[in-house]
């Protein structure tokens, strides 16, 4: 015997917008001064007119105001039967419950969290996510608390993105936290998407708004950095040293002005790389001999 698995269906928004309002304000409003101008004299014609303006009272119930930015989700005995988008007063059975949702767009601010990147290292990240409710039933129906819902999802992701890659990149067109803003920003908006996708929420933006190293190994980091940059500024410094150096032996050989053996060639060379590529200005020595003493 196959045992049959009921999947439910998931809730998508429809649209039901329901009638225009002001008319059936203003119907309600003569109907209920015309019977009470008319109900006078016997007791038939006030209960007639009371039952009127009882009845009259419950369809103007159904009276609903919706503000821009917002929407009416619309159950009756708990069966959804749309949502109201249309803006101003409308008209809707009046035995409905109506849940208001804000269609806007908001913000939502991940708290600063400590979590370890790709190399293990700990580091402070927070991100800054734009979002706004698509489907309205998807927000209500198949979620609890869509707000709680999204703020949740965002942290995961933030997490998770945070844990894929490094915080500075090793090696030339690695992609890390720090260097990559763009491709971190583009993967993580796509990966809070797929994870509010079934709240019926869609992402405007993600972006990172906090990233540091940890307090604990900052200041290691910062030297690191420290070494690195002066480690890159040398090697530029030395192969500009090296050219200037070919070029001026380059000058001398093509212009004739001395005549250096190799010997020579190799102090020359190396009193302009110390002249060059010294961290402070150099002492110079004047030799009043000649080249060779």
């Amino acid at each position: 015997m196959v045992a049959e698995t009921n999947v439910a269906e998931t809730t998508r928004e429809r649209r039901a917008d329901g009638a225009p309002g002001i008319p059936i304000l203003r119907g309600g409003i003569v109907v209920i001064v015309g019977v009470v101008l008319m109900a006078q004299g016997t007791d038939v014609t006030v209960v007639a007119g009371i039952l009127i303006i009882a009845v009259t009272a419950v369809l103007l119930l159904g009276l609903t105001p919706v503000a821009p930015g917002q929407a009416r989700v619309i159950q009756l005995l708990g069966r959804y039967t749309g949502s109201v988008r249309a803006t101003g007063l409308r008209w809707v059975n009046p035995f409905t419950t109506r849940r208001r949702v804000s269609t806007r767009i908001r913000n939502h601010q991940t708290e600063v969290t400590k979590v370890n990147d790709a190399d293990g290292n700990p580091i402070e990240i927070a991100a800054v996510v734009v979002w706004q409710v698509s489907d309205t039933a998807k927000a209500v129906f198949e979620v609890d608390q869509f707000e709680q819902f999204v703020a949740i999802q965002a942290e995961t992701a933030v997490r998770h993105i945070a844990n894929s890659y490094p915080y500075d990149a090793h090696q030339p067109g690695q992609t890390s936290l720090r260097d990559s803003a763009d491709e971190i920003t583009q993967k993580l908006a796509e990966e809070i998407s797929a994870r509010v996708t079934p709240a019926g929420v869609t992402i405007v933006e993600a972006r990172l708004s906090h990233l540091a190293y940890a307090p604990e190994i900052a200041q290691a980091m910062l030297r690191r950095q420290q070494a690195n940059a002066v480690v890159a500024a040398r090697q530029r410094i030395v192969e500009g040293a090296v050219g200037m150096v070919d070029m001026a032996l380059t000058k001398l050989s093509e212009e004739s002005i001395v005549e250096l053996d190799e010997e020579r060639k190799a102090a020359m060379v190396s009193n302009l790389l110390v002249v060059l590529c010294a961290d402070r200005d150099t002492q110079p020595v004047v030799n009043t001999g000649t080249l060779y003493h």
